[in-house]
């Protein structure tokens, strides 16, 4: 492949995910990591996507750039589906479950369908959408009230104010990024508000988050590391991302791809 190709190839691959890492770019077209970074450091100098640590996102990507949830809902699908089985397996019948919006909570919800005697408490409309299509008595669903974000997120002082007086036994937060410097952020100001209320519910915080949250920061932090409990990643994530993650939270997980294939509990006692 010649490399204006292979150039208007991952072009194409940063517009429909948001984001490309150059060691996955240089496995998918056998070619070696300095003539991926070649490409970007071409495609960056254009003004076509903007460079950053390990790879690459769309042009102009900034700490308030809120991409919609049909956006995000096609960028790292395997690995929210395996962080989603994963999670899952936290969860206990009969326990108070509070879920954030986004893509990777809406990969829990639906292993959490066949959860019995299950309370969610959540600020996602598509969350909500998907228990109530689920149809179980025995499950009850609190959907916040609140203006509603391009992510589909319910947030402001109506949802904060229907999560303050809550007490939930675990609590899955979806973010927009993380670093070690500002924790777990949100390009939103009043979704960081809203999750705020959520995390201070919270007897456990568990984040969910796939690879490539790792080092993006939006405006606003919602918890540093050391407020989570437990963080649910997949393989992608580095090494000195791990070991950072591994100095600030209690459990760090990572999902392998075939445990989206394992069951969703339906009895019994947590399995971690």
């Amino acid at each position: 492949m010649l490399a204006p190709q292979r150039q208007a190839a991952i072009l194409d691959r940063v517009r429909v995910t948001g984001g490309v890492r150059v060691t996955d770019l240089a496995a998918e077209f056998g070619v070696s990591d300095m003539t991926i970074r070649r490409d970007l450091e071409s495609l960056a100098e254009r003004g076509l996507l903007a460079k950053v640590h390990g790879g690459a996102t769309v042009a102009g990507a900034g700490s308030t750039d809120e991409p919609g949830f049909e956006a995000k809902s096609v960028r790292q699908r395997a690995e929210k589906a395996a962080i989603g089985a994963r999670a899952a397996r936290l969860v206990a019948p009969g326990m108070a479950v509070g879920l954030s919006a986004g893509t990777t909570t809406v990969a829990l919800a639906r292993r959490l369908l066949g959860v019995a005697g299950l309370t969610v408490v959540t600020n996602s409309v598509p969350v909500a959408d998907l228990f109530h299509r689920g149809g179980r008595t025995d499950q009850t669903v609190v959907l916040t009230g609140g203006v509603r974000t391009p992510s589909d997120a319910l947030v402001g002082p109506v949802a904060v104010n229907a999560i303050r007086s809550l007490n939930l036994d675990l609590v899955f937060l979806g973010v927009h990024g993380m670093s070690e410097r500002a924790g777990f952020t949100t390009p939103n100001l009043m979704e960081a508000e809203t999750n705020r209320a959520l995390v201070a519910a919270a007897e456990r915080l568990v984040v969910l988050a796939d690879h490539s949250k790792w080092e993006i920061v939006g405006i606003s932090s919602m918890a540093a590391l050391a407020q989570a409990h437990t963080v649910v990643c997949d393989p992608g994530l580095p090494e000195h991302a791990r070991a950072v993650l591994r100095e600030h939270v209690a459990d760090l997980l990572i999902a392998e791809a075939g445990s989206a294939a394992d069951p969703a509990p339906t009895a019994g006692g947590v399995s971690a």
